[in-house]
């Protein structure tokens, strides 16, 4: 049976897209195994024994991130920063950094403390954060420096206590301080102070990749089925039909 142009059109057409959706499938099958990985390291990590004051002022301390550690310093509750639109249980609030200057070194390093919600009918009025007095110990994770969410050039200003993002070097340079710029603290003990510290889990986002890959194999299938469909058996139940 000689088959028409249009038939070796479409015939190509779907070679192209079952090729393209299928390639697209591997590479996020591909994605999922590189984050598996990563994951298994942030894993790895987090069951190191905790670090010291010392291992977190020292900045040749080997991949610090995702380690626990036991800290001991004193708050600087006058460099408090609150941190807008952050979330936490599905809610909207702040988050309260306030730098802790680590004993031994006197070096600074900028703690997550916690999330608290915010005040909607005067968006001006911070909340009062009780930050304790003397030396302290707390357990943290390290992470890297606080994630930055998209704001508008008038947003917040650029050097008040309630900010929209922090960054860490042009802060230290503000201030006039000598704070850590590669990496911040999450404290993790209980919570307290008025504080919620119910931070989620690391998640690399392996099972996104897998529902994509899903996706891009079922819509390869889908294709495929078309083109047996409409390129075979249609015309030919329509051929026996006459």
């Amino acid at each position: 049976m000689r088959h028409t142009p249009r038939f070796w059109i479409v015939t190509a057409a779907t070679l192209m897209a079952v090729g393209l959706t299928a390639s697209l499938g591997h590479w996020q099958l591909n994605r999922a195994a590189e984050k598996i990985a990563l994951q298994a390291a942030i894993d790895a990590q987090g069951h190191l024994p905790p670090l010291a004051n010392a291992d977190v002022a020292d900045d040749r301390t080997p991949e610090p991130v995702h380690r626990t550690a036991e800290l001991k310093g004193r708050w600087r509750a006058d460099l408090t920063v609150f941190l807008d639109n952050r979330q936490m249980a599905g809610k909207v609030g702040l988050f309260v950094m306030t730098p802790l200057a680590l004993a031994g070194s006197g070096r600074l390093v900028m703690v997550q403390r916690g999330w608290v919600p915010r005040n909607f009918v005067d968006r001006s009025k911070l909340p009062e954060v009780r930050t304790p007095d003397g030396e302290v110990t707390l357990r943290a994770r390290l992470a890297a420096p606080p994630s930055k969410l998209y704001e508008f050039a008038s947003a917040n200003g650029d050097n008040g206590v309630l900010r929209q993002n922090l960054d860490l070097a042009a802060y230290a340079a503000e201030k006039r301080v000598d704070l850590l710029t590669h990496l911040s603290a999450i404290e993790t003990d209980a919570p307290a102070d008025g504080l919620s510290r119910d931070w989620p889990a690391l998640n690399t986002g392996v099972d996104r990749h897998y529902g994509y890959a899903f996706q891009w194999f079922g819509l390869s299938a889908l294709l495929v089925v078309l083109y047996v469909w409409f390129q075979f058996i249609q015309p030919r139940r329509s051929r026996r039909a006459r």
